[in-house]
């Protein structure tokens, strides 16, 4: 006697017997990696900048149509040279503070430069840009770094108007 079953339920059939066929055991080489007893490494939180305060040299007076220089230090300081008569009252030096994982040593980067551009197109250059960070900065136990930083704005010819800029801060764990 002969059954016939039809193709339909043949290849069900042979699934199903697929499924009861032997499988390759898969496992862990403990040879090919040093295991590890201790807890699993955390990661540390990413790094996260505040500017508290933005660097504003506020009214600068240049007298004619000289050339001159406005130093902001980090402490707060100021003078002026050249053409440039007076650094206004409330130039401000800039505020940045970085969270992190405390107790951290970090790399903070700041710009060599920055140019600054006018309402027209004139520009005007902040160089010699310094910060009040140790040699090492390390993130606090509150888990935050405050520092200031200041520059030397070059100001020439006829600049005139209110300049803006944009800089990057690059802080990585050291």
């Amino acid at each position: 006697m002969m059954v016939r079953i039809p193709s339909v339920s043949m290849a069900l059939l042979l699934a199903v017997m697929d499924l009861y066929s032997p499988m390759p055991a898969v496992a862990q080489c403990r040879l090919c990696v040093t295991p590890s007893t201790g807890p699993e490494a955390e990661t540390a939180p990413p790094v996260k900048l505040d500017v508290e305060t933005n660097l504003d040299f506020d009214r600068l007076v240049l007298g004619g149509s000289g050339s001159g220089s406005a130093v902001l230090a980090p402490d707060g300081s100021r003078s002026t040279s050249g053409a440039i008569m007076t650094l206004g009252g409330r130039a401000m030096v800039g505020t940045v503070i970085v969270h992190g994982e405390p107790g951290r040593a970090v790399r903070v980067s700041l710009p060599g430069a920055i140019t600054l551009y006018g309402p027209t197109g004139s520009e005007v250059r902040i160089d010699s840009i310094r910060s009040d960070l140790p040699s090492l900065p390390r993130i606090g136990s509150n888990g935050s770094l405050s520092f200031r930083f200041g520059g030397e704005l070059h100001v020439s010819g006829g600049a005139d108007g209110n300049f803006r800029g944009d800089f990057q801060v690059d802080v990585d764990y050291l």
